[in-house]
């Protein structure tokens, strides 16, 4: 849809509109998705709706020889347990003296007991989260899934964890219809409204107060 280049004032308020609408429409389904799961996420503490989560422990053999390092683990993970993107985090812990190692009883001058190289790799989608954790030199890998349920699933979609670009994009699109609905909106009311001071004055509280309470939290 295209402005024309000299529009009267009733051409333009009937872009707007159409415009307003179009882009509304676009955003109503996600907007329905984020109403929802962000009503619940800012009132999680008092409403009764609980995320079931399923915990399992399992570990897996190494059948052939170890993966050199934490991102060849990382594809062999992904190969072996399928549906796994690539990990969200990957933590590496050195080879070093045992935490316990201070405290450990025996003779002045014995060699402090060490342990090997540790590798921690997390993968998370929006209905399940992975922890894999390796020492260097074992044949198993130890691997925790934690399963979310229907509303922790909604929580996840809410806020990214676990997708992939093309979501992330897909949300901006609603961010960036938002601000073009408020920016139609205001542009409706002060071409449709006599009283424009009124709108004006809603608009500077609404940004007063909010302001107001996000340096009140500073």
């Amino acid at each position: 849809m295209t402005l024309p280049s000299t529009p009267s004032r009733a051409t333009l308020i009937a872009w707007l509109r159409k415009t307003h609408g179009w882009i509304g429409l676009w955003g109503a389904t996600l907007g329905l998705l984020f109403g929802i799961s962000g009503i619940w996420l800012n009132h999680r503490a008092l409403l009764p709706l609980q995320p079931s989560i399923e915990r399992q422990s399992s570990q897996l053999t190494l059948e052939g020889p170890a993966p050199a390092d934490a991102s060849a683990m990382a594809a062999w993970l992904r190969q072996t347990l399928g549906g796994l993107d690539t990990p969200t985090a990957v933590r590496v812990e050195k080879a070093g003296p045992a935490p316990w190692a201070d405290s450990a009883p025996g003779a002045s001058g014995a060699a402090v007991p060490m342990q090997p190289e540790h590798w921690t790799l997390y993968f998370n989608t929006p209905r399940a989260q992975l922890q894999a954790d390796y020492w260097l030199g074992n044949r198993t890998v130890n691997i925790r899934r934690t399963e979310d349920g229907f509303i922790a699933t909604l929580t996840n979609l809410h806020k990214g964890t676990g997708m992939r670009l093309p979501w992330i994009l897909l949300v901006d699109t609603l961010a960036g219809s938002l601000i073009l609905l408020s920016l139609s909106g205001l542009a409706l009311w002060m071409l449709t409204r006599r009283k424009r001071t009124v709108g004006l004055v809603i608009v500077g509280t609404a940004f007063a107060v909010t302001a107001g309470f996000a340096l009140a939290r500073l």
